[in-house]
């Protein structure tokens, strides 16, 4: 008996041969190994699906036994008594710090001989004569000491004080200086500062128009950092042209501050701000 071949459709052939192949059974012979085919591929997913379920179902099984024990194990944890935590206080001692006693040897006051009248003289002022000295084992100090250790004991001595400088006084901080050692300067000079005022005066349009011109003197204090405060017209021409003098020195950068003594110092200052129509 030949091999039998489910794919090939040659036996359909063979077994038509010679026959009306226009009859449906030749067709429908004719498919059979497409139908075939299909079958297998069919059964093959089948089963492989079949088989992942079985997997699948096995894992989430065995993750949902694990999640059971877990919370097994939880709830018999938690119905145990819970364990008092002990805190043993531990007792602190403190000592007193030991006091240094001071070791002082007795001493006799010197005086120094002063030529005073009897009744104007104090009993404790007297000088002490050659022989009170000698027989008196008390050293010579500043004052008319008992001591507790004249062996190895040191002899009490004056202390001076020493006045310390007054802290500077706010009026001297704000004080403004007319002329001081080293006048405050614009960064660059006179002529730079020349230079600024032209380059950013702007001539006042009223005052133009009206033909008004002339030298506005704006005084101001230049502060110890440089800055400058207190602005005033100290001689005025035109109210246009005064504020425009005065706003451009407001605008000025920092000054070098003026000095006395080697510290900066608030000093006043004055600038002409020249109105000149071409």
């Amino acid at each position: 008996m030949s091999k039998i071949d489910l794919i090939s459709n040659d036996w359909t052939n063979l077994v038509f041969a010679g026959r009306n192949q226009a009859y449906g059974a030749y067709r429908l012979r004719r498919g059979t190994s497409k139908r075939n085919v299909l079958s297998i591929i069919f059964v093959v997913v089948v089963a492989a699906l079949a088989f992942a379920f079985m997997a699948i179902k096995t894992i989430v099984d065995e993750n949902a036994r694990k999640v059971a024990q877990t919370q097994v194990a939880e709830l018999s944890a938690l119905d145990q008594p819970k364990k008092k935590a002990e805190v043993k206080q531990k007792k602190i001692e403190f000592k007193e710090p030991e006091k240094v006693v001071e070791r002082v040897k007795s001493s006799v006051k010197f005086t120094a001989p002063v030529i005073k009248k009897d009744e104007e003289v104090k009993p404790e002022e007297e000088m002490k004569t050659q022989d009170q000295l000698m027989s008196n084992k008390a050293a010579i100090g500043s004052f008319d000491v008992k001591g507790n250790d004249d062996a190895g004991g040191e002899i009490l001595k004056a202390k001076e004080l020493i006045a310390q400088p007054e802290p500077p006084k706010v009026e001297a901080e704000n004080k403004v200086f007319t002329i001081v050692e080293q006048m405050p300067q614009f960064p660059g000079g006179d002529a730079a500062l020349m230079d600024y005022l032209r380059s950013n005066v702007h001539y006042p349009t009223v005052a133009a128009e009206n033909g008004v011109q002339g030298r506005v003197v704006v005084g101001f204090v230049v502060e110890r950092d440089g800055s400058i405060t207190d602005v005033q017209v100290i001689r005025s021409v035109d109210p246009s042209l005064d504020r425009e003098a005065s706003r451009v020195v407001k605008s000025m950068p920092r000054w070098n501050p003026g000095k006395q003594n080697g510290s900066a110092v608030r000093v006043k200052y004055q600038v002409p701000v020249t109105f000149r129509l071409q």
